[in-house]
């Protein structure tokens, strides 16, 4: 019954060139590398067997093992992260029950986000993938259409049906929403948090599918599960006082670091 979190992180990103080694400081002052904090995020969840960086960049290689990290070097060929972390495993002795994706980019992530996940998953035997939603506040909403309106690619929402069974995803901030909405107050809108939990058939399977028409405009790899009829979940996950945010613009270093100082994160 184990449990892998795999992080893949590649150099090569079109919109932020080299993100993986770029360095956010803390409530303290200290530098380290967005892997290097995605990775201390991961290590912090309780019940992980392995967890393994997957990159097919020699520099974000030499730096993860530096810091003491599995690394699994993957083909630049892979479109995405679903498909880096399918190699990834695919190197595995022996299969987990779980793999868990977590996103080079959301070094906030909380371990109580990626362990709901896991249960999540475990207690629904139809679905094949899971991922984590964050009910926006309105300020939250406000950030992400504020971002939106600069032409920034901000967070990703997403809509979801009974059962918690996902109906889309997108860069777009849906649903839409008429009136507004005061700075604490829950709104309709979700944000979607960059973590993933696959049953290893089926993320085995995603890498044998072309790229589907909804994954290529909108830029997001989950959409390719949907587009294909997979049952996928999405776990409702608490904040408790923690604020969350991912690194997909170089505007978003400063609000990184602001919210870890903010958080008291070193």
């Amino acid at each position: 019954m184990s449990v892998v979190i795999v992080i893949p992180a590649r150099h090569a990103s079109t919109r932020y060139p080299g993100k993986p080694l770029v360095e956010l400081r803390g409530a303290s002052g200290q530098a380290r590398s967005l892997i290097r904090r995605s990775w201390d995020a991961a290590m912090s969840v309780p019940g992980i067997d392995r967890v393994i960086v997957a990159t097919d960049d020699d520099r974000i290689r030499d730096h993860a093992e530096g810091f003491g990290a599995q690394v699994a070097m993957t083909s630049p060929d892979c479109r995405n992260g679903t498909e880096r972390c399918a190699e990834a495993v695919a190197a595995l002795a022996t299969p987990p029950e779980i793999v868990v994706n977590l996103q080079g980019d959301a070094p906030l992530t909380p371990a109580w986000f990626v362990e709901d996940l896991v249960a999540g998953l475990r207690a629904a035997p139809k679905a094949q993938v899971a991922t984590p939603v964050l009910r926006c506040t309105g300020r939250m909403r406000a950030d992400l259409i504020d971002d939106r309106h600069a032409g920034r690619v901000g967070g990703t929402t997403a809509v979801f049906g009974h059962g918690g069974r996902a109906l889309y995803f997108s860069k777009e901030v849906v649903p839409f929403v008429p009136d507004a909405i005061a700075d604490d107050a829950p709104s309709p809108v979700f944000h979607h948090v960059g973590v993933y939990a696959y049953r290893p058939e089926a993320l085995a399977e995603y890498a044998t599918w072309p790229e589907g028409v909804l994954e290529r405009l909108e830029g997001l790899e989950q959409l390719r599960f949907l587009e294909r009829g997979r049952h996928m979940l999405c776990v409702e996950v608490e904040a408790r006082g923690r604020q969350f945010w991912e690194l997909n613009n170089p505007q978003d270093v400063s609000r990184l670091e602001s919210m870890m100082s903010e958080m008291g994160m070193e």
